[in-house]
């Protein structure tokens, strides 16, 4: 594997949180096999991450409708796509496959060393996603990998004195009551000299104007859809960041911000994101029960000793 033309794909679905709890998995590889070329068989949205932060050499989209057959027993496979799994030596599947007609799929079209890895963690069990994930390559003789997430994409200038927020996620049961974000950004405007910088997607549009319209304009931006890769170089250059369990939120982590995770009731040793800079803040009643004033304080404190 260490001859330049050795090829190693990682097939990984899923949401940007499970994409970016995968990237210890990418650094892995990279590190033990530097000359191999690396491909990413994923959702081009979220994998391109891993294209700018140089953990990956390509990324081909897993939603492809060649794959189909692959999912079914017996499926009819498609030839170039065969073709395409023939040309790699070691494979690291993260698909959900309860059936094992993926794995013996791809292996009926390739000789390449197969290495079928969990969709998802077991929640039952007190260890991190990213050791779940990084356990398999243990066949590849890749022990003690660095487990934390890391995404370096551009250099900053400098820090800015903005604040990163996202007040949304995956499932509205992790999320923080709207009228909570109001008065911590009223915090923020009126405590700090920071601006604020408010992140969001599709289903975070209205939240964002709303949240936004009682602010100083000046002191306010508001990034909605942004691609993901712009998304991370714009957090890389703010002071810090808060949010909730969510993709967003790991992404903050692994590129290196300061920042608080707002956790409802997911299993926080699973999915807490997994950096040293981050704090998660939880409530024993609910994250409902979680008060602006609690959460702008412990983020000032935070930051500023970050700072310091």
């Amino acid at each position: 594997m260490s001859k330049p033309n050795g090829k190693i794909l990682v097939i990984r679905g899923g949401a940007i949180g499970d994409f970016i709890l995968t990237l210890p998995v990418l650094a892995a590889l990279r590190q033990q096999f530097p000359k191999a070329h690396l491909e990413v068989l994923g959702y081009p949205h979220i994998a391109s991450l891993a294209l700018h932060g140089g953990l990956a050499d390509a990324v081909r989209p897993v939603e492809a409708r060649a794959l189909a057959g692959f999912f079914a027993d017996m499926g009819d496979l498609d030839d170039a796509t065969g073709h395409y799994f023939a040309g790699f030596q070691v494979i690291v599947s993260y698909l959900y496959d309860p059936d094992g007609f993926f794995a013996e799929n791809v292996k009926a079209c390739t000789k390449a060393q197969f290495i079928a890895g969990p969709h998802r963690p077991d929640e039952t069990k007190p260890v991190h996603a990213t050791d779940v994930l990084l356990k398999p390559l243990e066949r590849l003789a890749i022990f003690d990998a660095d487990p934390v997430p890391r995404l370096s994409i551009g250099e900053p200038d400098q820090v800015a004195p903005v604040l990163a927020v996202h007040p949304g996620s995956g499932s509205e049961k992790k999320n923080w009551p709207q009228p909570h974000w109001a008065k911590f950004l009223a915090h923020v405007m009126s405590g700090t000299d920071w601006n604020v910088l408010l992140i969001g997607g599709e289903a975070e549009g209205n939240r964002l104007a709303e949240l936004a319209q009682p602010l100083p304009a000046s002191r306010v931006l508001v990034a909605h859809n942004h691609p993901l890769p712009e998304l991370a170089k714009s957090l890389r250059t703010c002071l810090g960041f808060v949010g909730h369990d969510s993709g967003i939120t790991h992404l903050a982590a692994a590129v290196g911000l300061s920042g608080l995770a707002l956790w409802a009731s997911s299993n926080e040793t699973v999915w807490h994101p997994r950096s040293p800079a981050f704090r998660v803040l939880r409530n024993s009643d609910g994250i409902a029960h979680l008060s602006p004033e609690t959460v702008f304080t412990v983020l000032r404190n935070l930051l500023s000793t970050r700072a310091t």
